[in-house]
């Protein structure tokens, strides 16, 4: 846990960040205003981890789960979170498989190639192509996959923690 209070907030230029693109352009905001909405965030966030981890514990995990932090939002009165939240967690996990089936292609391709396969040139034209399908359209969604992803990966660093500690 923390061991001061300061070490529980979100870092500035992460949310300087998320509010210079909320803010219309010429839009300025006062320090003071900056540290308000850290502190916000930093307190919702934490309700929200507490209230999701209650759903885990009474589901007697340690691990919290997507499903976890949906059931808080609505238990939290914040419904109208939930389908954006399911929105953008189908869009992550899309994209997770996508990479990691283009990863798979150009594993099986090197080994085809260190192996002196045939087929070797058709592989990798076959991996390429399976790439340009899958790649994300990013087409009017400039900041959104920033602040879905910013967490992601403390997510799971952490699910892999709680993973060993169970299986202890």
């Amino acid at each position: 846990m923390a061991e001061r209070p300061e070490d529980l907030n979100l870092p500035n230029a992460v949310i300087a960040r998320i509010i210079k693109d909320a803010l219309p352009d010429g839009v300025n905001i006062g320090k003071d205003a900056r540290l308000a909405i850290s502190k916000a965030a930093s307190v919702f966030v934490l309700y929200a981890t507490s209230c999701a981890n209650n759903f885990a514990m009474k589901g007697k995990r340690k691990t919290i789960s997507a499903q976890d932090v949906l059931l808080a939002m609505n238990d939290m009165e914040f419904e109208r979170f939930v389908g954006p939240l399911k929105e953008a967690l189908e869009a992550f996990k899309n994209e997770q498989k996508s990479k990691k089936q283009a990863s798979e292609q150009k594993k099986k391709a090197k080994e085809a190639a260190a192996n002196g396969g045939a087929d070797t040139e058709a592989m990798v034209t076959e991996t390429e192509e399976a790439q340009e399908e899958e790649a994300p359209d990013d087409e009017g969604d400039e900041g959104e996959g920033e602040e879905e992803g910013e967490g992601e990966d403390e997510e799971e660093g952490e699910g892999d923690e709680s993973e060993e500690e169970e299986s202890s």
